[in-house]
């Protein structure tokens, strides 16, 4: 005689289901990450573990561009795996430290980043800051759009805005951004 199965079962099994691709995908997400320019340049928040290992083999990442402070590397060790990964897999690692209360980026910062951009071994670059800190890496992205990519200004807003969570860019940075000429 064959059992009954209570018409909860199948709901329960779909749920399940659904957690578990749930627990999948969120192990494999990057945090904040964000493609700004395919195969140039990326961004996203500090990278932990296998994130190192995605982001080498599916974006070929050439260059880490780290924009922490030194007193913010003591946090869970990350600057030291960051480091010793990114030796042992062939990976520049660029340390450009920029200031949470002063991050908008002054003319020499900008110089040393564009630089850094326009060395083609250092591209597809990840430039990352900490958790919650994304203000720092988009106003690197805007002066990169701005000054190198020739961006409008409309477009870097835009992409400005996607990379701090579409939240009201305050006037300093409003300013900052339409400041921002490209190198004709």
């Amino acid at each position: 005689m064959k059992s009954k199965k209570h018409p909860l079962h199948g709901l329960i099994y779909v749920i399940l289901a659904i957690a578990v691709i749930v627990v999948i995908v969120n192990h494999f997400r990057i945090a904040d990450f964000r493609v700004i320019e395919p195969g140039t340049l990326y961004v996203s928040s500090q990278p932990r573990g296998m994130d190192y290992s995605r982001l080498f083999y599916r974006y070929h990442i050439a260059a880490i561009v780290n924009i922490r402070l030194r007193q913010e590397h003591s946090e869970d060790n990350w600057h030291g795996e960051e480091v010793t990964w990114a030796k042992n897999n062939g990976v520049n690692y660029i340390e450009m430290p920029v200031e949470k209360k002063h991050y908008l980026p002054d003319g020499e910062m900008q110089k040393r980043f564009l630089e850094i951009m326009t060395d083609k071994s250092n591209l597809p670059a990840l430039l990352h800051g900490g958790g919650g800190d994304d203000k720092r890496v988009a106003m690197l992205v805007a002066v990169w759009l701005r000054k190198n990519q020739r961006r409008t200004t409309e477009e870097t807003f835009k992409m400005v805005k996607s990379i701090i969570d579409d939240r009201p860019l305050t006037a300093e940075e409003n300013d900052f951004v339409n400041s921002l000429e490209d190198r004709s």
